[in-house]
């Protein structure tokens, strides 16, 4: 339970600090620390990033930088996919799903790295976008969610900034709001579709992963946006290569 504790507290801090992307974390610790299954990881990893996600969305919108039509389009859309995804994660055996899970967080890796490196988002506002390329990419975001338990901030901050032309504040604030929609129902497909959730875990990791979330963006203002999100993608790629080769090993599958 220690390990649940440490690690929602990181969560929560990388969300806070980054606008996303900690989610990638979860599952791996929640598989290879607290020892669950990857099935019912994958569960609990919603329930984490939810109660995150929403706690930094409520800061945000207090702010004013969230922008609820964008949002409303993609989490609907999102919705959607994660039934889907939810399906096919019952679908799949764990070692697969560890598997697609590595590949997911090197892409995450790789869409931090170039956002960290990106001046597209030194503009602000919200821009008036495409109802179908918002719907596009929040039916994509929901599958992902449903099979491998992640948030899918990683891939809409960087779709909101160089692809729609949103302000990285708004687009870090946005996906906020849009996880937490997004993990919500996610978890409530996972739940329908006959999947377990550890309460006493979720509980544990979800409550340090608020509390992180609460002080990360207080943190963020002392560290340069760069370094964040480079130093983030580094320690994303060694955790898919180190579960990746644990899966290939045999290892907690």
């Amino acid at each position: 339970m220690i390990g649940a504790v440490a690690f929602g507290l990181l969560i929560g801090l990388v969300m806070g600090m980054v606008g996303g992307g900690g989610a990638v974390l979860a599952v791996p610790a929640l598989v290879y620390v607290v020892g669950l299954g990857v099935h019912e990881a994958t569960t609990v990893s919603l329930a984490v990033v939810a109660a995150a996600a929403a706690t930094g969305a409520i800061g945000q919108a207090r702010r004013g930088a969230v922008c609820w039509s964008s949002a409303a389009w993609l989490s609907a859309a999102a919705a959607l996919g994660g039934v889907a995804g939810a399906i096919a994660n019952r679908a799949l055996g764990g070692a697969a799903l560890l598997l697609i899970f590595s590949g997911v967080m090197l892409m995450a890796a790789r869409a931090t790295w170039k956002r960290a490196g990106n001046q597209a988002g030194a503009i602000q506002g919200c821009p008036e976008a495409s109802p179908g390329a918002l719907a596009a990419t929040g039916t994509g975001v929901g599958a992902l969610t449903g099979l491998v338990g992640v948030g899918g901030g990683f891939v809409v901050v960087p779709t909101l900034v160089v692809g729609l032309s949103f302000g990285m504040r708004e687009a870090m604030a946005t996906s906020m709001a849009i996880v937490a929609i997004v993990s919500v129902s996610g978890l409530a497909a996972h739940l329908a579709t006959g999947s377990s959730l550890d309460l006493p875990v979720a509980a544990a990791m979800g409550g340090a992963a608020i509390a992180g979330a609460l002080v990360g963006p207080r943190l963020a203002d002392r560290v340069s946006t760069r370094l964040l999100g480079r130093s983030f993608a580094v320690l994303v790629v060694l955790v898919a290569v180190g579960v990746a080769a644990a899966t290939l090993a045999g290892a907690g599958v």
